[in-house]
């Protein structure tokens, strides 16, 4: 079996780091299996008849996602269905839901509306985590509200999901909560020559890129909407200081920025004065 996951690593390092690489090899293996690291190692039943692996490489030579390649992922203790059509879940979002679920509300039945939810990987950790909670999710994409919704099923919480435009006419009908997040798209077009092909080449663009020339339209909307007494945004570390000054000309107080674990500004909140 060793010989097996070094030779898929070893094709694998064509076209990405070592580590990388062998990370991925192991990742293919327990998942072609249903077997586990140790297991592996140890040689359980199972490792000896390990499938074709050669188009899952294949794929993986062509920058294809592995969790497109597998339709899922482990996240924030949730197995997550992704799609195309909605992005890959990432370590600074767990971030965010942290720092959600760690902040001292003064209510216990908070009404949550997760902005912009994809997947739904928020809306659904956050209601893991406090069953007590209403949560809301809400996608311009029909697509990403079905899997969205197949996700709260999988992972057994009731999550209310609809689609909407926060930019259409009458969003604001749509309620008021005590907490308000978003990861909406914040990458601007002119940082795209520093991407990588298997996030250009596959995941959703209309989730990622926002217009040079308005970094922040997803968030001054979200902001000028009032929906919640609290926000909570993932951001771009680029624009952390216009994102502040942005929410103090709304009419938001107590306005934090957190770093992520690479010490990169990522999260804010603020609260509605």
């Amino acid at each position: 079996m060793k010989a097996i996951i070094q030779s898929i690593a070893s094709q694998l390092q064509t076209v990405y780091p070592a580590e990388e690489a062998e990370a991925l090899a192991w990742w293919v293996a327990e998942e072609v299996t249903g077997l586990s690291r140790t297991q592996l190692l140890c040689g359980c039943k199972g490792t000896k008849n390990i499938p074709n692996t050669q188009d899952i490489v294949e794929r993986l030579l062509h920058f294809e996602p592995i969790q497109y390649i597998f339709g899922h992922t482990l996240w924030c203790g949730l197995d997550l269905k992704v799609t195309p059509a909605t992005l890959i879940p990432r370590p600074e979002t767990a971030e965010l839901v942290e720092s959600i679920s760690n902040f001292q509300f003064p209510i216990p039945n908070c009404r949550v509306l997760d902005i912009g939810t994809g997947s739904g990987c928020i809306a659904i950790a956050l209601k893991k985590r406090h069953p007590e909670w209403q949560v809301t999710g809400i996608d311009i994409s029909a697509e990403a509200i079905k899997v969205a919704k197949e996700n709260a099923a999988r992972n057994n919480v009731e999550v209310k999901f609809k689609q909407a435009d926060i930019f259409a006419d009458g969003i604001e009908t749509i309620g008021t909560f005590d907490i308000v997040v978003s990861n909406p798209p914040y990458i601007c077009e002119k940082e795209k020559a520093t991407m990588r092909k298997n996030v250009l080449d596959f995941e959703p663009a209309t989730a990622l890129f926002v217009p040079n020339n308005d970094p922040l339209r997803f968030y001054r909307r979200i902001a000028e909407l009032r929906l919640g007494k609290h926000l909570f945004f993932e951001i771009n570390e680029a624009y952390a200081d216009e994102m502040q000054a942005m929410l103090a000309a709304q009419g938001y107080a107590e306005i934090q920025v957190m770093e992520d674990s690479y010490g990169k500004p990522r999260i804010i909140e603020g609260r509605m004065a």
